[in-house]
Formats: C-alpha cells, structure tokens, sequence
C-alpha cells in the first residue's frame, strides 16, 4: 500500500469571501509534499478566492488554513511567502514597466530568499531561456505566453515549498500551453509542491497527482486524474447547461 505524503498545506472547514458575502463556505482541502493537486470547478466555484485565501489576499471568516504546523491566519499576507508559499496569480499580473530582471528580482524581495537571489535567478534563467534573452525588455512589450513564464518565475524566485498557480493557461496558445504543463511537471520534479487552479481540465489532470472538484464553495469530490476522468462529478460541477462537456475533445 502506497503510505500517503506528509501534509504540507491543510484547509479545515475555511469560510471567505468579499464583505458580507461568502463565497468559500466550510472548503477543506490538502495539499502533501510533493504532489502536484488541481483543483478544478466551473466559472464562479471559488477556486480564485481559494488562492486568496490562502495567501491572505482575503480574510478567512473562520476555519483554519495551516501550513507547514503553522496556523497562516495569524500572519499577514506578506509574511506567507517567508514560509516557503508563493503565487503566480490569475492574469500573469506583471510590472509592464520594469524589465523582466527586476519584475524577478521583486519575487525574491523576503529574507528567506534575499540571500538566494543571484543564484536563484540563473535557475530561472535555464528553466527560461526566453527570460535570460529579454531579461533588459519591459515586461508589457512580451507576448502572453512569456509573461505567464515571468509569472511563474517572480514566483519561483522566493523560493517556495509551495507554489500556487492561478490559471497558469488562461488565453495561451495550445503550443504555449504544452509547455507551460511541462515547466510544471518539471517543477514538480525538482520537489516543490503545486497547488493548480485551472479551467483547462485536461492539462490539469495530466501533470496532477490528485485533484478536488469545487462547486458553490464547496468540495463536492476529489480523486486521482484517471479516477475523475470517468467520474460523473466533474461534469456536475462544470455543466450550467447541458450543451457542454468539460471532459469532450476540441
């Protein structure tokens, strides 16, 4: 019998939202050391406030987020990335007037990384070579797929235990897409650990360990990938009408 990883992220019973309302209502979730999981939902599910919530982007209205045996909601969010969690958030989100080099040099801005910095950046140079060719050219004359490569290395650059990626193929070429799912496989590899949001289902059960279906706030299942790819859960969860198959081939 396989023994299950060491948990490294736990949510427990975790309500949020936005002013009076909430959007996550009682979500628990896991993430162990070195699993890559997905959390998948339709438009709207919370998988966004999730990653909010996590970092603390948004408050908690109660539950417990706990991260490596420390309670988060009690640190402020810009100490979370001093325990080794970072995000590449929904929309790449990058300084589009600063160069790619210092739109990575800000990713390693807490003490935990600083001491890292050169060295860290020329692994993220090899990961992306097209980052180490435009590294002197302002971040918003790059193309959508090579900001979402900035993303993810500003990311990697505070040097994470636990990275989380929001959304990482939104409005990417297929091309694109395909490599940005192996930049995280090879992450994966290396021993970080991912917490992936994404409405592509197919590229997020092909790179995942295990994966969490998430509708109205809620978990409403979770499984490895071949498990979900023959569950009737994620087309539950996805399907507002019933003209559309998330797991049906383009």
């Amino acid at each position: 019998m396989t023994e299950a990883p060491a948990s490294l992220l736990q949510l427990d019973a975790v309500w949020a939202g936005y002013g009076e309302s909430s959007v996550l209502r009682g979500l628990s979730l896991e993430v162990g050391c070195g699993e890559v999981v997905s959390l998948l939902g339709a438009n709207g599910a919370g998988k966004t406030t999730t990653m909010r919530a996590i970092t603390g982007l948004i408050p908690s209205q109660s539950g417990r987020i706990v991260f490596k045996g420390q309670n988060l909601l009690a640190l402020p969010p810009y100490r979370r990335p001093e325990f080794g969690l970072t995000l590449a958030p929904e929309g790449r989100q990058v300084f589009p007037n600063l160069s790619v080099e210092e739109n990575l040099a800000l990713g390693a801005f807490n003490a935990r990384a600083r001491p890292y910095r050169k060295a860290t950046l020329e692994e993220i140079y090899r990961l992306f070579p097209r980052l180490a060719e435009r590294r002197k050219q302002p971040a918003g004359l790059m193309s959508g797929g090579e900001q979402q490569m900035l993303a993810i290395g500003r990311a990697l650059m505070a040097k994470p235990d636990l990275l989380l990626l929001d959304e990482p193929s939104l409005g990417l070429a297929p091309k694109i897409v395909l490599s940005v799912l192996e930049t995280i496989s090879h992450i994966a590899s290396r021993g970080t650990s991912i917490l992936l949001v994404e409405q592509n289902i197919h590229a997020a059960l092909s790179v995942s360990t295990r994966a969490y279906v998430l509708a109205d706030g809620v978990i409403v299942g979770s499984g490895s990938p071949s498990d979900l790819q023959e569950s009737p859960l994620l087309r539950e969860a996805f399907l507002q009408t019933r003209d559309a198959d998330p797991l049906a081939s383009e």
